[in-house]
């Protein structure tokens, strides 16, 4: 495990469009179909990070408060699965149904999505206003495993605060910090 911070993209980019398949539904999904016209969430995780782990049952509690406000949320992992076969889709549509993910957990096997993106590590955040605009990206809270600090995801929900009321989301944001993405080697990348 490599400790990695987010890449913290320019704010006001627009989000890069997608298809990828939910491993819980095995429907193939685009953005277009998944964005809000409040804000959207695009999260980079996988099933393996102890920082992802770390997060994971208030990021979906998180999930449950917001999305009834018409907040949508979309989980993307982008790692390799022949380095990490705990990231595996199986393995993806196991935790997601143990959890009970109010939201797609799509898979990205070619790891184009997570380039397009520039994400960096799991977990990695990005928000997205009604005309699809980067307005926050960075960590969830500044809890990680061992600091002590409680897991309340503080950031994100100020961020969809300022969203819900209007408001100019903060520009005093941090990144996360978590596993960096497990990139596929160049020469395996083609076969997927």
């Amino acid at each position: 495990m490599v400790l990695t911070p987010s890449k913290m993209s320019p704010l006001g980019q627009r989000a890069p469009d997608f298809k990828l398949v939910d491993v819980l539904t095995e429907d193939e999904m685009s953005l277009r179909e998944i964005q809000s016209d409040i804000a959207t969430v695009v999260m980079f995780i996988c099933n393996h990070c102890p920082y992802v782990k770390h997060i994971l049952d208030v990021l979906v509690a998180l999930t449950c408060d917001y999305i009834p406000k018409g907040i949508s949320f979309v989980a993307i992992n982008p790692n390799d699965i022949s380095a990490y076969p705990e990231d595996s889709p199986e393995e993806m549509r196991k935790l997601g149904e143990e959890k009970d993910f109010p939201f797609p957990y799509l898979f990205d096997g070619t790891q184009n999505v997570a380039r397009a993106y520039d994400a960096a590590c799991t977990p990695d955040f990005f928000v997205y206003d009604q005309n699809m605009k980067l307005v926050y990206r960075g960590q969830f809270d500044d809890s990680r495993p061992g600091n002590h600090n409680p897991v309340t995801g503080k950031d994100l929900s100020e961020a969809l605060d300022c969203l819900l009321r209007g408001k100019r989301v903060t520009l005093d944001q941090h990144p996360s910090i978590g596993c960096n993405i497990k990139w596929k080697q160049k020469e395996l990348a083609a076969t997927y």
